[in-house]
């Protein structure tokens, strides 16, 4: 086919834009709009002489995610109305996306209705269009043959929806690469309708694609015959704008270089332009969807406005970053002729200004030049758009305040001792401070620590120092003490204050209780004692009252291994025997903590075990039992086993604990059946359960570490997990969780693809740890760190102490110089907590095609009797072209590409 029309470059860039919106259209987020409506006839007929009026379209609401791009093509004449409406959900006819790709080119000028009546006779179109569509074909943007096989039994070619294909080919083509196209028909899309796609707009949606410019739709479908709307469509136009000079008569792009009530004025190809604004005016930013206020149009930024007759319509900020240089010196003096002579370095040099000149002191409020003393540093900063470059602000740095004021506390930062203060005034202020500032309340000497955004305060500052500040009114602070007493209507507590005074205080109806250890910690599971109280840290509000109590130290007292003398369940009195035989009493109620072999301990279930004889191990504070603890198990370390006694020693904490055995106990090993006493050795960490009457050994559990990737997590907090490939499942119910940084989690928040260290007790989990896992590439190395480029880009360096491992080639080294520089590691820590490198198996292949649904790719074999050349991505694979991140549709056959493998699942792919 013959290309005639010659804007390549222009038609290059609108087009990509275009194109590279539309195709995320599955997600509702590009837009076009052509403007139409039904006739007499039952043709589509344009509306030419009603441009969009200053209300806009009635069903474009303000929010509308299509808002902008509506607005601002309506206001520059390319979106032109309809009776107030825009019909933006409505389906977009193929004659309206010809005219309006025409008109957006601003080629309306090349419209000839003499040639409109050579259309082929199956493309009927309305009258209006004729000409548009009769340019297109001239042009080459349509087909005449490809059109000609066209459907057009049920409804006219110009009236047939517009469909995700037949844009594709309309805008491929608009890049004159219509042969290179179809040089790729021959090939599969990589989508999983990929059968849906004709054959001769397979090439198309390819290239589309390798250009980067179309996405495929949820679960990885192109949906080729899906209908475009007019507000996606307007949305492509609009963000095709940025990358065409295509210029309309009404829209001025310059830099603000005045900001009025009312008025913004442009500098636009050197000329000052002003635009009348109003509280209608709508204000957006180049990258977001969503309506700006005037407030983000800053000085020296580049806006466009769109607007005619000197009155701003619409007005987008299009680079927020103010175009201004700075140079920083010495003030020495003011001169006649309104400039300035400053020092910068050893150099003498002057500046210019004007009225339109702002001068600004250090903490940004406006003064005047003669404000500015003699060697105060300041900063002279000048506009860098115009040959003129003027100097558009001169700022003061540092200088000395002597000053008194009232204000409220903006910001605190005690790393840099500054303190950020709006004054009486309204300006903001921020000044240094040192260990001597004083700050009081009510006469109470009070800390940093006890100032807070939003308080009011009097302050004093003498060589811009700040000296005192003086608090109106209460703050947020934190106290420490030993709590003592919890109000029987848990309203009020009392502590003994660090220094030895009592205080009451109300609490607020639920102050948060923090306690490790506990979570969703209440104030039952708080020790109150005079002497041996929980030590706390109490937040109290601005009225004096506790919302946050922190358990900063407990003072209770164990008491392991000793026998139940007696129990009233009456009373709730226990008297036990220690290991010396003597005796204590204690006192039970319903804060006491129990633990005996149950998933859920009550008091009642306790009871009717707590008979003579009975081993426990309590934790105390005076005569208050806080825990109790049936010893039905000893945690600890073999440290002999006696088969021919018939008795197992374990060393638990500093205290070796010998129990026998009458038959021989059950032996219970992570992944493995049958076990036995033969199993398990000297120095084996273990847990041994005991029998009913606690004097016999029952099972013998030992505890061990293993890791895992979880698969899948599964009902009943069930979890599928893989290791070396092989698949197992297990609960974790039972376990203590933990996430990468230590957090308790729950089990919902373990995905797929987490590395887990697991903890078994036996065969069941006792704790689960996740494992950070990092995939980097390896740009340095030495003895004790390593260097690493992760996927994001990032790049961080490791150092490495203890023992590693490094897993290449099938070998386990022990040394960080067994890794090289373009190594591709996940770097986790093992079961041992020594860091693990396992490097990553490197392939060079040739692509061949992309398996959506298996999500996998598969490669050209080397010989006939090569079987591996299918391979499973992982999960959030990497595909990229040097720094350019590419998708894996992107790749095409006989593509030279890089694989990196873990376990024979690709987490990098790298095109050559």
């Amino acid at each position: 086919m013959t290309f005639k029309y010659n804007h390549t470059s222009h038609s290059k860039k609108v087009v990509s834009a275009v194109l590279a919106g539309m195709m995320a259209l599955s997600a509702g987020g590009a837009a076009m709009a052509a403007e139409s409506t039904e006739t007499g006839q039952g043709q589509t007929a344009a509306i030419t002489n009603t441009a969009a009026p200053t209300g806009l379209f009635s069903d474009i609401k303000v929010g509308y995610w299509a808002e902008k791009h509506v607005y601002k093509l309506a206001y520059q004449g390319i979106l032109l109305g309809n009776n107030g409406l825009f019909r933006p959900g409505d389906a977009v006819t193929q004659q309206e996306a010809v005219t309006m790709a025409i008109r957006f080119m601003n080629q309306e000028g090349q419209l000839n209705t003499d040639t409109a009546a050579a259309l082929p006779t199956n493309m009927e179109v309305g009258n209006y269009f004729k000409p548009y569509v009769a340019l297109a074909l001239q042009l080459g943007l349509i087909d005449k043959t490809e059109e000609s096989t066209v459907d057009v039994s049920k409804t006219s070619w110009g009236q047939k929806p517009a469909s995700r294909e037949w844009i594709t080919k309309l805008l491929i083509r608009s890049l004159d690469k219509d042969a290179e196209a179809k040089a790729q028909n021959n090939q599969s899309t990589g989508f999983a309708d990929n059968a849906s796609i004709s054959e001769s707009g397979k090439g198309y949606v390819n290239l589309a694609v390798s250009l980067d410019l179309a996405k495929g739709v949820e679960g990885n479908k192109f949906n080729p015959t899906g209908s475009v709307t007019r507000a996606q469509l307007a949305t492509f136009f609009s963000r095709g704008e940025s990358l065409t000079d295509t210029t309309y008569p009404n829209t001025s792009t310059g830099y603000v270089t005045g900001l009025k009530d009312g008025q913004i004025t442009l500098v636009v190809d050197g000329k000052a332009v002003n635009f009348a604004v109003n509280s209608s005016t709508p204000y957006f930013t180049k990258d977001s969807e969503t309506r700006a206020s005037a407030t983000d149009v800053k000085l020296y930024t580049k806006v466009m406005v769109v607007g005619s007759a000197g009155g701003a319509s619409y007005v987008e900020v299009v680079d927020a970053t103010p175009q201004v240089e700075s140079v920083e010196g010495t003030f020495a003096r003011s001169l006649s002729g309104n400039k300035i002579g400053i020092f910068v370095g050893e150099n003498y040099e002057t500046y210019s200004y004007d009225e339109a000149t702002a001068f600004i002191d250090q903490n940004g409020n406006a003064i005047k030049l003669s404000d500015i003393t003699a060697d105060s540093i300041i900063e002279v900063q000048r506009e860098t758009f115009s040959a003129d470059k003027k100097t558009v602000a001169i700022r003061v740095k540092s200088g000395i305040v002597n000053k008194s004021d009232n204000g409220v506390v903006a910001e605190v930062s005690t790393s840099g001792k500054t303190i950020k203060l709006v004054n009486a005034a309204g300006a903001t202020e921020q000044f240094a401070y040192n260990d001597n500032l004083l700050i009081t309340y009510q006469n109470r000497i009070m800390s940093v620590a006890d100032l807070k955004a939003g308080s009011a305060v009097k302050y004093t500052v003498k060589d811009s120092v700040l000296q005192t500040i003086t608090l109106s009114q209460g703050v947020e602070q934190s106290v420490r003490g030993t709590l003592v007493e919890i109000g029987g209507n848990q309203s009020t507590l009392t502590f003994k204050r660090e220094g030895g005074s009592l205080e009451a205080k109300l609490l607020i109806e639920k102050p948060e209780v923090i306690i490790n250890g506990i979570q969703d910690a209440t104030l039952n599971d708080l020790i109150t004692d005079a002497t041996n109280g929980d030590q706390v840290e109490l937040t109290l509000n601005s009225d004096d009252q506790v919302t946050r109590i922190q358990v900063i130290g407990r003072q209770m007292e164990p008491m392991n291994g000793v026998t139940v003398v007696s129990y009233n369940s009456k009373t709730k009195v226990l008297t036990v025997l220690d290991n010396n035989k003597k005796p204590f009493v204690f006192t039970l109620d319903e804060k006491t903590k129990l633990d005996y072999n149950t998933t859920k301990p009550t008091l009642a279930g306790l009871e009717s075990i707590l008979n003579d004889g009975r081993k426990l191990d309590l934790t105390y504070v005076g005569t208050r039992a806080l825990s109790v603890k049936v010893i039905y198990k000893y945690e600890g370390t073999i440290s002999n086993i006696d088969t021919t006694g018939r008795k197992i020693s374990v060393l638990s904490g500093n205290q070796t604990i010998t129990v026998p055995y009458t038959t021989l106990p059950t032996v219970e090993i992570y992944n493995k059946s049958g076990a036995s006493l033969g199993d398990l050795k000297i120095g084996d960490k273990v847990t041994v359960t005991l029998g009913a009457n606690q004097d016999v050994v029952q099972k013998v559990s030992l505890n061990t570490v293993a890791q895992f990737e979880v698969v899948a997590l599964e009902a009943n907090s069930r979890i599928r997990v893989k290791s070396d490939l092989l698949t197992s499942q297990f609960y974790v119910d039972q376990a203590v969780l933990t996430g990468e940084s230590g957090q308790t989690i729950t089990p919902s928040q373990l995905t797929a693809g987490n590395l887990i260290n697991v903890t078994f007790e036996g065969a069941t989990p006792k704790a689960v740890q996740v494992v950070k896992r990092t995939l980097a590439e390896v740009t340095a190395v030495d003895a004790s760190s390593v260097t690493l480029k992760q996927f994001n880009g990032q790049t961080e360096t490791v150092p490495v102490s203890g023992s590693v491992k490094v897993v290449k080639s099938g070998s386990t080294l022990t040394s960080l110089t067994s890794l090289t520089v373009g190594d591709r590691v996940e770097m986790t820590k093992d079961t041992d907590n020594s860091t693990r490198f396992r490097v990553l198996t490197v392939m060079s292949k040739q692509f061949w095609s992309y398996d959506g649904v298996g999500n996998q790719i598969l490669v050209k074999r080397e010989t006939t009797a090569d079987t591996n050349y299918r391979f499973a991505l992982g999960s959030s694979v990497f595909v990229h072209q040097g720094d350019n991140t590419l998708s894996v549709q992107s790749l095409r056959d006989n593509d030279n590409i890089v694989l990196y493998l873990l376990n024979n699942v690709i987490l990098e792919i790298q095109k050559q």
